[in-house]
């Protein structure tokens, strides 16, 4: 109680201190990273050589070397490479970080939990971390292979694609990050719904609302502005969000309950 008595100002210095505290957990992930920014690097450059083909007998999944791979990329400014090297280790700083950056949110919001709610600490965690990394896999398995292989061959046929590699990092670079963070729908969701600003049932309502909402987020993070990207970002982001709905029913259910229980 004592902490809903808080002035304004003591609420924004605690904000303050969760952010510098996630900054410096992204600080140290990049000082770890930038040693191997030249692996991840080349990770990266995986959907430039490589196709991904789904297949109805196991491995379902398969990566097959394109005919006519993006050999080398080019750098076309003096500094263009070395500034590749230090946004491939911020990337992976935040990804290495991202325990840590949930656990600071999770302390920003405590205080308005009830005293049962604060023990879901942990899971919040480990799922919201396994959610930020299944969205990466997903986006690096599934969707940049997919979206290069459709970009670099649409209509291509008499031209000789010169990708320079700050282009091409920035591309994968947001995407990764965007579809982290999209993945992270199904917990956004869930905390509305425990704080009560949404109900399962106004969300299953509004349906048509989330999927203009999906083409404008998918607009808005995706690094190239034509149709076919925004799809296919807006497909997980509508999939995530019936997820959401499933899973704030649950809640909503044991909540009543345990309710029903007490009473």
């Amino acid at each position: 109680m004592v902490d809903e008595k808080l002035p304004f100002t003591a609420h924004l210095e605690e904000l303050r201190s969760r952010i510098l505290k996630s900054l410096a957990a992204v600080l140290i992930g990049f000082a770890g990273a930038f040693s191997f920014s030249e692996r991840i690097f080349k990770l990266l450059t995986l959907p430039l050589r490589y196709d991904l083909h789904v297949k109805l007998t196991a491995p379902y999944l398969e990566l097959i070397p394109k005919e006519s791979p993006v050999d080398k990329l080019v750098f076309l400014a003096p500094a263009e490479a070395f500034w590749m090297h230090i946004k491939v280790s911020i990337v992976t700083g935040i990804i290495i970080a991202i325990p840590v950056i949930l656990y600071q949110i999770w302390r920003f919001v405590a205080p308005g939990l009830m005293p049962n709610e604060k023990r879901y600490i942990g899971p919040f965690i480990v799922v919201g971390t396994g959610l930020f990394l299944l969205g990466d896999l997903f986006c690096f398995v599934v969707i940049l292979p997919f979206a290069m292989g459709f970009l670099l061959t649409y209509k291509t046929g008499s031209l000789t694609p010169m990708i320079s590699v700050g282009s091409y990092i920035d591309f994968c670079l947001k995407f990764l990050l965007s579809f982290g963070a999209i993945f992270e729908l199904p917990i956004v969701i869930l905390f509305l719904t425990k704080m009560g600003f949404v109900t399962p049932k106004m969300l299953a309502k509004n349906r048509k609302y989330a999927v203009l909402i999906a083409f404008i987020l998918a607009a808005i993070l995706t690094p190239t502005p034509d149709a076919f990207n925004q799809t296919l970002m807006a497909g997980p982001i509508l999939i995530l969000y019936e997820a959401g709905i499933i899973i704030s029913k649950i809640f909503s259910r044991e909540k009543k309950s345990n309710e029903g229980d007490s009473g």
